[in-house]
This record gives C-alpha cells, sequence and structure tokens, in this order.
C-alpha cells in the first residue's frame, strides 16, 4: 500500500450479512487490509473505511443489506463506503445508486479491496466493478478466524446446479476449488496462529475438484493428517454429493466430527422435482439412515424451504410426515422467497403470505422437537466441549460438544477458552439450544 495509501486511511469497519462463507471473506479482507497498514477501527472511532459484504439470498436478505449500507452512510458520512457480496453481485446498478456509496465489487474481487480502495483515492470517482456471472472464474482463498475460536476454511466457489428458485449460480459463479495442497497450507497456518477447530466452508463444497481433478474425500483424508488440528466440521454438503466414502471416513477419522449439515428443501418427490433438486426422499432418507447407522451420536442439521411455487397444501403436509419420520436433530427453516429471473417465477400455484407464515411455524416447532429429543439423549453424559468464548459478567462460558450440542458452564475461567474440556450435560436450560454442564476434573 502506497505512502499515500497510509496516510489517507487508517482504519476500517466491516458489516458483513449472509452466510459463514461471507464472514469468512471478510475476515480474510480485513487480514489483507492489516498487511497494509489498515487496521480495525476500535468501538468508539470514526473509522475511514466502511466495508458492507451483502447477501442476496432473499428478497428480505436484500432489503437488510439496503438498510445497512444507508445506515453506514448516514453514520460515518467522512468514510469512504465499499459494497461487495452477493447483492452487489447481482444488483450492482442499484448499489451504486445509493448515496454514499464509492467502491462497487463483485465476489471475485473481494481479495483485491485494497487495491480498489487506492484506485478510488487516486481517481476520486466512485468505481463500480462487478462481472458477469460466467466470467467468476478465480477462486479466492480464505482461512479466517471467526469472532470465536474456530477458523473458518473456504475449499470451494460458486455451484453449476441451478434451482429453480436460487440466484446463488449468478452471484457466486461457476463451480471452482482449491486445490488440496493450498488449503492444507492454509490449515497448518490456522493451527500455527492457535487454531484448533476448522470449519470447511463453500457454496457447494461436495463439488470440490471439479477444476482441480480432485476429489472431495481426498481433501478430507489429507486435511485429516495436518498435525495441531483438533477439529474439523463440514459445513454444509448436498445430499447427492455425500459419498459414503466420506460418511465412512468421517466415523472412524481422527478430526472429523460427527456432524453434517444437509440440505433437504423439501420432503416431497414432486416439489423437489419442480425446485431441479438432483435427488429425491429416497436417496435422503438413505444418507441418513447410512450416517445414524455409523455415528449413532451425529448431529445432523436440514435445510428446508416451505411456500415455495407449486408446494400445494397437500404437498406441504406430505413434505412435513418425511421429515417428521427423519432422524436428524434440527431443521434451519426458510420461507420460500420470490428471487427476480428464476425459473420458479413460472411454476403454478402460488402460497399467500399467510399459509406460508402457518408452515414456517409448524415446521420450526417440528425443529424444536427434533433437537429436544435429541439433546434428551445426552443428559447425564460427558462430552467432549471446545469453549468459544471468554465468560461473561456471570461466568458463564459457552462451547461446543463433538455432536454440537451448545453446552453452558458457569464459575470456570477464561483458561478453558479454546480447549477441549471433558464435560458433563447435566440438565437442558430454557433455551431449546443450551445446555447447562459441568467441567469434570
Amino acid at each position: 500500500m502506497t505512502d499515500k495509501m497510509i496516510t489517507a486511511v487508517a482504519t476500517v469497519q466491516f458489516h458483513t450479512l449472509g452466510c459463514k462463507l461471507n464472514f469468512s471473506e471478510s475476515a480474510t479482507m480485513e487480514r489483507l487490509l492489516a498487511a497494509r497498514g489498515v487496521r480495525r477501527a476500535a468501538a468508539d472511532e470514526v473509522p475511514d473505511v466502511c466495508v458492507i459484504n451483502t447477501c442476496s439470498v432473499t428478497e428480505l436478505a436484500d432489503k437488510k443489506c439496503r438498510q445497512a449500507i444507508r445506515k453506514m452512510v448516514k453514520s460515518y458520512p467522512g468514510a469512504l463506503v465499499v459494497v461487495t457480496g452477493c447483492y452487489a453481485q447481482l444488483k450492482s446498478d442499484e448499489v451504486a445508486a445509493i448515496d454514499g456509496v464509492d467502491i462497487v465489487i463483485g465476489n471475485d474481487r473481494k481479495n483485491d479491496v485494497a487495491d480498489y480502495i487506492i484506485r478510488y483515492i487516486e481517481e476520486q470517482r466512485q468505481c463500480v466493478d462487478v462481472r458477469g456471472f460466467r466470467e467468476l472464474t478465480r477462486f479466492c482463498q480464505s482461512c479466517s478466524r471467526g469472532d470465536r475460536t474456530r477458523y473458518f476454511l473456504k475449499v470451494q466457489d460458486g455451484c453449476d446446479y441451478f434451482c429453480t428458485y436460487c440466484t446463488i449460480p449468478f452471484a457466486r459463479g461457476r463451480s471452482r476449488s482449491g486445490t488440496i495442497e493450498e488449503l492444507v497450507g492454509q490449515v497448518r497456518q490456522a493451527v500455527d496462529e492457535g487454531g484448533r477447530e476448522v470449519v470447511l466452508t463453500g457454496v457447494n463444497i461436495g463439488d470440490f475438484g471439479k477444476n482441480t481433478g480432485e476429489r472431495f474425500i481426498d481433501l478430507v483424508k489429507a486435511l485429516d493428517e495436518v498435525e495441531g488440528v483438533e477439529r474439523y466440521r463440514i459445513s454444509s454438503i448436498e445430499p447427492d454429493l455425500l459419498g459414503d466414502d466420506v460418511i465412512d471416513f468421517v466415523a472412524h477419522s481422527r478430526h472429523f466430527m460427527p456432524h453434517f449439515h444437509i440440505p433437504l428443501q423439501s420432503g416431497c418427490d414432486e416439489v423437489l422435482r419442480m425446485m431441479h433438486r438432483h435427488y429425491d426422499t429416497a436417496l435422503y432418507a438413505s444418507k441418513i439412515e447410512k450416517i445414524r447407522r455409523a455415528m449413532p451420536d451425529a448431529f445432523i442439521g436440514v435445510d428446508v424451504i416451505v411456500g415455495t411455487h407449486g408446494e400445494t397444501a397437500e404437498l406441504f403436509e406430505e413434505s412435513m410426515r418425511f421429515i417428521e419420520s427423519l432422524d436428524v436433530s434440527r431443521l434451519h427453516v426458510f420461507p420460500y422467497s420470490e428471487r427476480p429471473g428464476t425459473a420458479a417465477l413460472r411454476i403454478n400455484h402460488v402460497v399467500d403470505k399467510h399459509e406460508k407464515e402457518e408452515r414456517v411455524s409448524r415446521m420450526l416447532q417440528l425443529s424444536d422437537d427434533k433437537l429436544r429429543a435429541f439433546t434428551s439423549r445426552f443428559i447425564g453424559t460427558c462430552r467432549p466441549v471446545l469453549f468459544e468464548q471468554a465468560a461473561n459478567h456471570g461466568g458463564v462460558l459457552h462451547g461446543f460438544t463433538d455432536n454440537y450440542l451448545r453446552v453452558e458452564v458457569q464459575g470456570c475461567g477464561d483458561e478453558l477458552v479454546n480447549r477441549v474440556v471433558r464435560t458433563r450435560l447435566d440438565a437442558p436450560t430454557d433455551d431449546v439450544e443450551t445446555v447447562k454442564g459441568t467441567v469434570m476434573p
């Protein structure tokens, strides 16, 4: 970074919306800026630069992004405002038209944010650099520590599936990956920095290796050999890309946790066909059964979309019955959101807002019931917990078991943070997502 840049820009503030991948990429942008002399602004400082990393998975996400951008501009009128991410990628003209936005860059330009800031300072005019989705071919590396103690390793980007309801392929481009050698090197660096847990992230990580000729199972095996990593988690993987070889390996690996997140989206085959998903309920159920046989204690999270075009009341009930039959741990429930330009808009039968809200409510109740049932199986048992957050004013520490149960313990010092400790799970709390625990001697 030039001397001119250093004197003009000293601090940055980030606002990130959306998925774990976005948060990982924001952390990478922050680290790259720090390497060139720009530090994170303190809570009481006015930042010189504001970076908003946006999401566009739903119409509500777009609205939240617009609100976040305008809030940043209003809060820091003298700051240079940079907008990137999926909303910026899909609607760059709309973003550029917001008063106070100085730089708009696409998803594949995030790691070049410092260069765009220099360019703006030198030219003193708005910069917009967003390529078409077919041009999104660069793989921008990212392995960054989150706000807690875990690292997020981006192993893949983009998607070739083009589901009828989804704009992500247009926002992220075609599927592409880093190489196993590069990714292993990033994990080793994370270990050197004190990382104990690494989460594998991406848009469609089971599609890893399309551009490198490598396979996801080979990546998993290579990462498992890196010394110093206590835990790995696979963030989300499509059921048709979750091979039995991966399930078998995780069941017997040294460091991959018994934790899967497997998108379903609908428990009705007819709706899955309308969505252009790449599997049916029979395949999905077989994957859940395979995991349960290999890892009875595994946490299994499931994505579900309700109220899509074409989902009649009868098809929704079919979906409910199928999901009720699954031995899974929790649902992540999303109301369908119309996205411009998607094929779903051509499907007949539109679910009205009230009915959609009712269906979401029922799915969320089912999720709570499943999480309570899963949690109850482990009350009174001991599990290894990696504590992630410093104690709050009440002396409470939080962490996660190997099978992803959130645990809180009282009366422990911060010396337990970033350590794996044997902990007894005593009782559920009023919060369905948390269990009270006791650290064992």
